[in-house]
Parts: C-alpha cells; structure tokens; sequence
C-alpha cells in the first residue's frame, strides 16, 4: 500500500507540473545549468557561423568537454575589425539567462585556442537579435587567459532569450576556439515585451533623479516599444530610491516612474504581449511608496485581455489599500480572475504627484493544446525541425508529440516503481546497518560532512533521494565577480593519518546508546541518530539526538489553526529547497495567543510575523519533516528564542507562523548604527551605547544556554540568525542561510552543500563534529561581530581557502593559527571570553551556562 500510495503521489506531482505554474524569477537563484555541459542540448540546436573543420563544429562547443578536437573553432583567423563570427545556441523556448561561462580548446594539452573577449547578442524570436549591454553600457566580456580554466560571468542585468551567439572579440589577429555554457532557468512569466510610457526625471533640490528604463531591450523614444528591462530582471527597488547611489548608480535607478502632469488621463498605460495564449492568475507589482517625496503605489489598476485579435469588453479592475503609514517599497498582488490571454494592457492610476515600478511578474498556467512552440530541450520529430513552419504541420505534430509524451510518461512511471522499490530495500538495508554502528565516523572529507548544510537531510537513508531529484546543480554568487571553489580534497597532508586516531583510540562509546564521548569529554552523535530540523528553507538550525526529539515531539502539539486570509504578504525573506520564508501581518494573531505570549500591540493592529510556508511540490518526506518541525518548534519556550504562534496545515501550503522582530536581524540593525562618541554625532548617526552591545549579548548566550540544556545544536549561531525587537530583545532565529543578502556568508563545498566557515570551529569543519562546544566557538564570532558593529565579515582579511587553511593551525595546534583581532570596542575582559570560546580543545571552552554568567557580571 506504501508504494501504491508514493506512486499516487508521484502522479499527483507528475500532472501539477504539466500545468506549469509559473512564480517570479529571482537572478541570485536562478542559476542552473541549461545543458550544454550536460547534454540536454542537443546538436542540432547548436550552430555556428563558420568551422574550421568538422572535427572543431559547433556541436564541440560544450563547456568542460573534449569531444572531437575539444572545441569550436571558426574557420578564419578572428580580426579586430571583424565581428561575424559565431556560436549560436538555440534553448528551444524563452530562458532567464543570469550568468555564462567559457573556456578554450585544450585537448588534453594540445590545443592553446582560447577568446580573450566576446560579446553576446539574443533574441526571443529568432529575427531581431539584441547586443547585451552590462548596467555601464560596456558590451565586452572579459573572457579566457588560458585554453584549459572556466571562467563564469555574471550577466548582470540577466537577459530573457531564446536564441544566444557568443561573438568572439581581438584586439589583434588570432586564433580563437570557444566552449561556453549558460546558466539560468526558464522564463515561465512567458513575457516577450512590454510598451510603456518613457520614464521620467525627478528634480529634487539636491540632484535629479532619472527613472528612466536603462537596461531596456526594446526602442525607446518617447515610449518603449517591443522590449524587456527593468521591470523584468528580478531586481526590486529599494525603499530610498534616492539610495540607489550606494550601489554606484544613480539615484531611483532600480525604478521606472512616472509624473501624473504629463498623463491628463490620471494613468499610465503598460501593454504586456507573451509567447502564447494563457490562463492569468496573478500579476505582482513592486511599487516604491515613499509618500514623503510625493510617491505611492498606484491608486487603481484597470486591466483588459486579448487572446485573439480584439480586447475583451469587460476588464479587471483592483484596487489596494493605499498606505501613508509604512513608506517601504511593496509587492502588490492583482488577482487576474483565470482569463485567458496573449496580451495584457494594464491602467495604472495615479494616488500621488509620482508612481514607481521596479517589478512586474506574472503568474499564469499554460495553455497545454498550443502546440506552435516546442518544449524546451526536447528532440522534434524529424519531420519537424527549427526551420521549419509548425502551423502547416499543427495535425501531424501533434500526433507525434502526443504519441511521444504518452510514451514518456509510462517511461518515467516505470522508472518511478523501480526507484521506490530499491528505495525500500536500500532502506532497510540502511537501518540494519546503523544497528550496527558503535561509533560514528570520523572523516577528513569535507564533502560528506557538508551535506548536512543547506540542504538537510533528516535521516542518512534520505541522501540518495535527495542528490537524484536534482537535475542540475545551481551556482550560487559568491561575490561581484563568481569564482568556483575548488575541489575541497584535505589540504593538510599529515591530517589524513593522525584524523584517524581519534576515531579508534579516543572514543569511548556507550552500548545503551549511540551517543559518543571523545577525550575532549563533550558527547556528539552519529550522523544517523540526529534529526536537523530547519531543513524546509534552506537553513540547519537545530540538530537534535533522536532521543531528545522523541520525548518533545510524542505529546500533542497545543498550536491553533490561524486563518490564512488574515496573514499578508510584505516581502519574501528567503528561500530553501523546499520552502519559503515570508514577512507578513496577521490581523487579529492575539486571538490566538495563549496569555503566555505577551504583545505590546492593539489588537486592532497587525502583527509582524515570520510565514515559513512549504512548496505544493516538496516530496513526502520533506512534507514529513515539516510536521516533525513543528511539533518540536511547539515545546520551544524561551523568552530568547522564536516562537512559534500558529499554524496553516489544514490546506496546502502548509505554513507555520513564528515570531518576528520588528528591527529585522541584529547584523543589519548593528550595520545601521555607530557606537556612541564624537564621531557619530558630527554624522548624526543613529547609535548603540556599549552597555546595550553586552545586554544583547548576554540574551544571544541566554537562548544558546536553554538551547544547549535541551542538547540542541544550532550550527549556524550568527548575527544574521539573531533578531532585535524593542529596547533591544533578542531572539535567536534561523532564517539567515536561506536569504540571498547573506550569500557570501556561506562557502561552497564540491559543488553540493554550502558551510558558513567563518564561524565554524575546527573540527567542525575538518572532522564533522557538531556540538554545544561547536556553537560556543561561534558565539565566539558572533559576539566579535556585535562590538564590530557588523562592519567587516569575520576574517575578512583572508580568503575562503586562507579560513580552511587556518582550521589546519588550530588541529596542529602550533601555535601559528591566526585569531580573529580584539575590536576597538571591547575590553580585555570580553575579549578573553571570545579566546576562551575559540580554545582547541572542546572541554576546556566554557559552556553557555558559565557564559552567560560571565557576561551577566560585566553589567553595570
């Protein structure tokens, strides 16, 4: 009955995806593979304008491949003067392409062809091709220095295309051989242009501010006209638009705006046409709504649809709340009633002077019976090809594809039975076995550690599930310019032998249980008796004996059901593998509230809270662990720890609503403020005494005491994980790995996982070992950042290697390891807790207990 009822399941997921729900891009993520590398291009989709032989054809053109004579060569020498020479791509439909990577022709140390530049040119049709620009205007791409490294480049703003040509660039006559690769991931919105009115300038008293489209696609004179920009690269406008400067553009950049004096009508009108006929669900808006300089969202939208040649009689009309309280910039949903269309023309009304877009997104399903354009990376029938004219052929292809896709589907459910029956044995295979473990492996490895991160994996036999359902593996930024790390093999030659001691000589292991005691006296568990459980938006908050969880999660979980059309959305904080993190305000949540929850607010006003919602295609295990996670979330009571306070599970998505601090996460609020002296108040800067700095302190090393009393292990304690409420609470969340703002806080390992390294101990970083002694080392770090202020990433002066490199010291304990530097700020007193925090060995770093206590004298 288990597999008959995986198997439904399978279905269920199977047919959801046919519909093709499409959801907004965001470029940070939105980073796999299109498969050039991995073959899902084909050949035939792969042209050129020209070969040197058919041994260096276009169809060698694949990154990190040696095919044929290990790459595409064209036929002529490549001059400075001459720009006709091409690699073509063809994705088969409309891609969101973020970033591109090349390489030269090596061949096993033979070849030594390689482009030192190129260009790019797209088109979403196949007849108008576009010269991408970067945001300065420049058109050349810094390319190879060698024929045998990848050098990827963000492409930045991303381009939305069909068709892709790598146009090689000299300064001088050469030989050029190429190998490219293009990462993004499909363009569900299905938006091939939008027309609007020209954006205009902004006079303010200091500078002007142009809120012009700069990165559109399409003609612009005095309107924009069959094109894509701003209002579609997956970058939303910040609250100030005036701020923009600090990103080294010009201020309200981010924005197209407009001026109601030049539209007698009150509205702007913005006409959006796309690649089919489709079923409009949605359309989100990001609107700037700084009312302080005459700006809000727009007062009114009036919308009207076209799926043929004339525009239906009867519009959608919406208007939202226009709020003069919160200036912040906003997503605003308008609800698209299920019409179908190819085109939709939107009337924006004005509520103010000013109105300002950075985003618009739709979210629509597919008309599944138009057949004029091929999936994506799929073969054609043979009669069919690109060249070829589909509306003389729409019967006999459609035919063939259907013929093609049923055959398919019994391929993949097949396969599906297979994989669910070994997954049943393999199982089974893997408890008998971790019966069997007395002792947990110690390993050099970083690779099989890291897994545990970014993605979790709650029980050992969930891994191989896990790796096989992703298709692609997705590069994350790393900084201005992404870098690959290398492959993470032990660095430290004498490690790989004397890692082993510990494992055979100085472990003592208890035969009533599986927990382990090294000779530093601190306990830790094999991988197969811990359950992570922030596992749903990325991030690995708690780790937990399996013992533990069984005692918290066996009683009945006393959460209520909170009523989901009371919650609304503000912004997305971050994401995961299987879940989103939402900002929102629940009306009327102290109807709700036990009296243990205390809320300082009306309760005719809203309450900020954190919406951590599963995704309607999580897998069963996945939907399993968020249950678990709220069961163990419930019995977590501490006055510096979040709080769950209602849940969504009677329907999907399921959601759990927790707690959330007004001032968001400590490492922005500390970023934002300058510690008290002459300085701060010659900038009029807003501050933190240093009193405070110790108070918040001592409230982050509370939570981690009643944390660590439960045997919980954090992994990831940060200033990003900490949030600030009023008169500076503090209460320890996890919401910090699953947000892109903190991206470069985490180091990727072998492709797989990522680790924040900078605040990991030793050996959990070089043997795997997570524990309370681990998390006291990055309290450690945290409460470096805190008397930083947040200024500068812990050891920003050394690069990831360097960090990896440093762990090294510490296992050789000679003396040369590098400690991170006594702030300004902080006495000797403190900073003797940090080193203390940092102490090779586990047993002789103070427990969160004697921490607490410590700081806790400090106060005045």
């Amino acid at each position: 009955m288990k597999h008959l009822s995986d198997i439904h399941l399978l279905l269920l997921l199977l047919l959801h995806l046919l519909g093709a729900v499409t959801s907004q891009v965001n470029p940070d993520v939105c980073r796999y593979p299109m498969g050039m590398s991995g073959g899902q291009i084909l050949d035939e989709y792969i042209s050129a304008s020209s070969q040197w032989s058919e041994s260096t054809a276009a169809r060698y053109g694949r990154l990190n491949c040696e095919e044929g004579d290990g790459a595409w060569c064209p036929e002529i020498t490549v001059e400075p003067d001459n720009l006709k020479e091409f690699l073509q791509i063809d994705l088969r439909s409309l891609y969101f392409i973020t970033l591109v990577g090349t390489q030269g022709r090596h061949a096993g140390g033979i070849g030594n062809e390689f482009a030192q530049m190129y260009k790019i040119k797209y088109s979403r049709d196949g007849s108008r091709w576009i010269s991408w620009r970067n945001r300065q205007g420049m058109q050349v791409i810094e390319g190879n220095r060698n024929a045998y490294d990848i050098v990827l480049k963000d492409l930045d703003p991303p381009i939305i295309a069909r068709f892709v040509r790598f146009m090689p660039v000299t300064d001088h006559s050469m030989n050029v051989c190429m190998r490219v690769e293009l990462y993004g991931c499909e363009w569900l919105d299905g938006l091939v242009s939008y027309n609007a009115p020209a954006g205009e300038q902004m006079n303010l008293p200091v500078y002007p501010v142009y809120l012009n489209d700069s990165v559109y696609d399409g003609a612009v004179i005095h309107s924009m006209t069959e094109g894509l920009g701003q209002l579609t690269d997956g970058q939303c406008g910040l609250d100030d638009f005036t701020l923009s400067h600090i990103y080294n553009v010009w201020p309200g950049y981010d924005y197209v705006g407009w001026n109601n004096e030049s539209f007698p009508s009150g509205f702007v009108e913005i006409m959006f046409e796309f690649d089919r006929v489709r079923n409009f669900t949605t359309m989100k808006v990001h609107c700037n709504n700084m009312f302080s300089r005459h700006v809000k969202t727009f007062r009114q939208v009036v919308c009207y649809f076209r799926s043929d040649s004339d525009w239906e009689a009867t519009p959608v009309s919406f208007s939202p709340v226009v709020d003069e309280k919160n200036p912040s910039a906003r997503l605003v949903t308008v609800y698209l009633a299920n019409h179908m269309a190819s085109a939709i023309k939107c009337q924006f009304y004005f509520a103010d002077a000013w109105m300002m877009f950075s985003e618009i997104t739709f979210q629509s399903d597919t008309d599944m019976y138009n057949t004029t354009v091929a999936p994506p990376l799929t073969r054609l029938p043979p009669n069919l090809q690109p060249e070829d004219d589909p509306t003389h052929k729409v019967d006999d292809s459609n035919t063939r594809i259907l013929i093609g896709c049923l055959v398919a589907i019994i391929f993949i459910l097949v396969a599906i039975i297979v994989i669910i029956l070994w997954r049943q044995v393999w199982q089974k295979m893997l408890e008998k076995a971790s019966r069997r473990m007395l002792d947990d492996e110690l390993t050099a490895s970083l690779s099989i550690q890291s897994e545990t991160f970014g993605y979790n994996h709650n029980q050992l036999s969930t891994m191989s599930e896990q790796e096989s359902n992703s298709t692609y593996e997705r590069i994350f930024p790393l900084g201005p310019d992404y870098q690959e790390p290398s492959s993470l093999i032990c660095k430290l030659p004498e490690f790989a032998q004397s890692s082993e001691e510990p494992a055979s000589t100085s472990t003592a292991t208890s035969k009533s249980n599986t927990t382990t005691v090294g000779q530093d006296g601190v306990p830790h568990y094999a991988e197969a008796d811990i359950v992570n459980l922030q596992g749903v938006t990325g991030s690995n908050t708690y780790a937990i004996p399996a013992l533990t969880m069984d005692l918290l999660s066996g009683k009945d979980v006393a959460v209520e059901e909170f009523p989901r059309k009371l919650l609304t959305f503000k912004e997305k904080l971050g994401e995961g593998q299987f879940g989103e993190v939402h900002l929102c305000e629940a009306e009327g949540m102290q109807e709700f509230m036990n009296e243990e929850y205390l809320f300082d607010i009306p309760e005719d006003q809203a309450v900020l809270v954190a919406v951590k919602m599963l995704r309607s295609d999580a897998n069963k295990n996945a939907r399993n662990d968020f249950l678990k996670e709220i069961k163990i979330m419930s019995r977590l009571k501490d006055p510096n720890i979040i709080r769950l306070l209602a849940v969504c599970i009677y329907s999907d998505p399921l959601c759990m609503i927790t707690e959330y601090m007004e001032n968001g996460d400590l490492n922005q609020f500390l970023s934002r403020h300058e510690p008290e002296g002459q300085l701060a108040l010659l900038s009029n800067a807003p501050t933190v005494s240093f009193n405070n700095l110790c108070y918040m302190a001592t409230q982050i090393a509370s939570g981690m005491k009643y944390l660590s009393s439960l045997n919980f292990v954090h992994r990831d304690l940060a200033t990003r994980n900490c949030l600030v409420g009023k008169n500076y609470t503090i209460k320890i969340a996890d919401f910090g790995m699953s947000r892109n703002l903190y991206s470069g806080d985490y180091y990727r390992i072998q492709g797989r996982a990522v680790l924040p390294i900078r605040w990991m101990s030793w050996e959990s970083i070089l043997l795997g070992k997570f524990t309370t002694a681990s998390d006291v080392w990055a309290f450690g770090v945290t409460l470096w950042e805190i008397l930083n202020f947040c200024k500068e990433q812990p050891y920003s002066q050394l690069t990831d290697e360097q960090v990896i490199e440093n762990t090294g010291e510490f296992f050789r304990d000679q003396k040369r390891q590098i400690y991170l530097p006594q702030p300004v700020l902080c006495p000797d007193s403190l900073y003797k807790i940090m080193l203390s925090c940092w102490k090779r060995n586990t047993k002789e770093r103070p427990s969160f207990q004697e921490i607490h206590k410590a700081l806790l004298d400090l106060q005045p």
